[in-house]
């Protein structure tokens, strides 16, 4: 197997979250700015990331068993040129499975991920090129 590097360079502008939209109805809204506005949490963001939590916390054990079934890897995983290079000199490919974040690095070619990336199953976030992203478009799941 392939051991990994990192690329310091291109951690950096990593963001530690990603934006997401959601629809609420006006009572529910009214609640929140309700706990807001008393104290209890200091904005609407984090009422919402601390429910979040919360509900995530109650179903932790069923995660960690899929984790375990679906062979996932949990965090932040960061591919850079060096390191697909080193996976086709060694005639393998990737599986990339990740429930976090997965980084394809701006230093890797389409033609480099074609030839080293089998597939690709992120339930998160990927951060890749549009060109990447194209160039795996059939392999994206």
């Amino acid at each position: 197997m392939v051991k990994m590097d990192s690329d310091v360079q291109e951690r950096a502008k990593i963001s530690d979250s990603e934006k997401i939209t959601i629809n609420l109805g006006y009572v529910d809204l009214g609640h929140i700015d309700l706990l807001v506005h008393e104290g209890f949490y200091a904005n609407r963001s984090d009422f919402i990331r601390t429910a979040i939590r919360n509900q995530l916390g109650r179903h932790d054990e069923a995660v960690k068993q899929s984790l375990a079934r679906h062979r996932l890897e949990l965090g932040l995983r960061h591919y850079c040129r060096r390191d697909l290079e080193a996976v086709q000199a060694a005639g393998e490919t990737l599986d990339i499975q990740i429930l976090g974040l997965a980084i394809i690095a701006s230093d890797v070619t389409p033609d480099l991920a074609r030839a080293t990336i089998a597939s690709i199953r992120v339930m998160g976030a990927l951060q890749a090129s549009p060109a990447i992203k194209a160039a795996l478009s059939g392999r994206i799941h």
